[in-house]
């Protein structure tokens, strides 16, 4: 995820098979994953493009960046 000021659509899936979509500035990602990635427990605040979110990280099952670029036409 390039660090460009833009923020890039992540999916986080819960345990319950729902599935949260929101656009995420480099930062809010990285926070995200570095919680995830050692084992956190409890609530997350997590700043999106338009939104503030609270998640409970036990609850997370997966986290999925999308990285394709987006093109005009077909």
């Amino acid at each position: 995820m390039a660090d460009n000021g833009k923020a890039t659509r992540v999916d986080i899936g819960f345990s319950g098979g729902q599935v949260l979509s929101v656009r995420l500035p480099e930062s809010a990602y990285q926070d995200l994953r570095k919680e995830l990635s050692k084992g956190s427990e409890g609530w997350h605040e997590l700043k999106t493009e338009d939104s503030e979110l609270v998640l409970h990280l036990n609850q997370v099952v997966y986290i999925r960046l999308d990285t394709e670029q987006h093109k005009v036409g077909f």
